[in-house]
């Protein structure tokens, strides 16, 4: 009897001396699945978190907003979602992982960009001239004649998928304002472009920059600060064409482009932060949400424009976690999904 005891006692000292000996499990690193034209943007924020609370470096996933959204129907592990498109949260992306809410924090703008390969080339370098002197002088007949410069075969004009990146879409909305206000017609510019097979597509905006700085196409329509962290040259347009003012809201909004899953207005970019519903680490993933929207000043070097207070847009209630960004004035109302 003594013999069993003694060797359930060496048993028992034994176990916990492997459990003292097995490492500690601990934090896992935070994914954060982002619009690809805002991986630097949300590389800075997770940097900024963790040297902030210590926990583990999260990663950053970029692609295009929707295709990661519809990653993440199929439960790919993200923690937290940054799109620059609404509709991205929705069930028709992000199925049974929509979350119901984003909250807006940063406002971004359409450019067209360029490379020093434009300058080089003598039809590109005459495009970016006619848009510095239209721009210069606000004269409409200039506009005119740079647009349609720039849609006429000659040069080639980057704009991505519009079903994978919302900045496709986008690009296609600036032509189609253009030629709205100095064609008498939406369609003109668009239909200009496409006719002369002046457009060069990619799976997203990031994708279509080393082509651009080569010379393989000579433009490349593109958020303001993804020029800027790419170190792009570009051509800064005015606000009725940029989707960048909201006083421009009702204006942008009368213009549209027909997705695969159905029509999407135009309306002011905005960046857009949320935790997928089932998200693994929720409570963590909440925790740098809050910590994004109380540090979102961190932005503005990379031209974005901060919104103080940040928007709420949902169909549900916000998480409880997040409820005091409601309460101390952090974050306002801003209407449903």
């Amino acid at each position: 009897m003594r013999k069993v005891i003694g060797l359930i006692v060496i048993l028992i000292v034994a176990s916990v001396s492997i459990y003292f000996l097995l490492p500690r499990q601990s934090h896992q690193s935070l994914v954060l699945y982002s619009a690809d034209a805002y991986t630097g943007e949300v590389e800075t924020l997770a940097k900024a978190f963790h040297d902030s609370t210590g926990l583990p470096l999260p990663a950053v996933k970029g692609g295009g907003s929707f295709a990661l959204a519809r990653e993440i129907s199929q439960g790919n592990p993200a923690n937290v979602f940054f799109s620059v498109a609404l509709n991205a949260y929705t069930p028709s992306y992000m199925g049974s992982f929509a979350p119901g809410w984003a909250i807006a924090i940063a406002s971004d703008q359409m450019v067209i960009a360029y490379s020093n390969s434009t300058l080089s080339n003598p039809n590109g370098n005459a495009v970016v001239h006619e848009f510095k002197q239209a721009i210069s002088t606000n004269d409409s007949r200039s506009f005119y004649r740079a647009f349609l410069d720039l849609t006429s075969g000659v040069v080639k004009v980057g704009i991505s998928n519009p079903n994978e990146d919302p900045a496709g879409f986008r690009g296609w909305l600036v032509l189609g304002m253009a030629g709205s206000i100095y064609a008498n017609s939406s369609n003109f510019f668009v239909q200009r472009l496409l006719r002369d097979s002046g457009n060069v597509t990619g799976p997203n905006a990031a994708a279509l920059v080393s082509p651009l700085e080569e010379g393989q196409i000579q433009f490349l329509l593109i958020y303001k600060s993804a020029a800027i962290s790419k170190g792009l040259n570009f051509i800064q347009l005015p606000p009725w064409l940029n989707l960048g003012n909201v006083s421009y809201s009702s204006f942008y909004q009368r213009f549209s482009y027909n997705l695969s899953t159905g029509p999407v207005r135009g309306s002011p970019i905005l960046l857009f932060v949320s935790v997928p519903s089932h998200a693994q680490d929720y409570a963590e993933a909440l925790g740098f949400v809050e910590f994004t929207v109380k540090h979102a000043s961190l932005l503005s070097v990379f031209g974005l424009t901060p919104l103080n207070p940040a928007l709420l847009f949902n169909d549900t209630a916000l998480p409880s976690q997040l409820s005091t960004l409601l309460s101390g004035g952090e974050v306002k109302e801003a209407g449903g999904i």
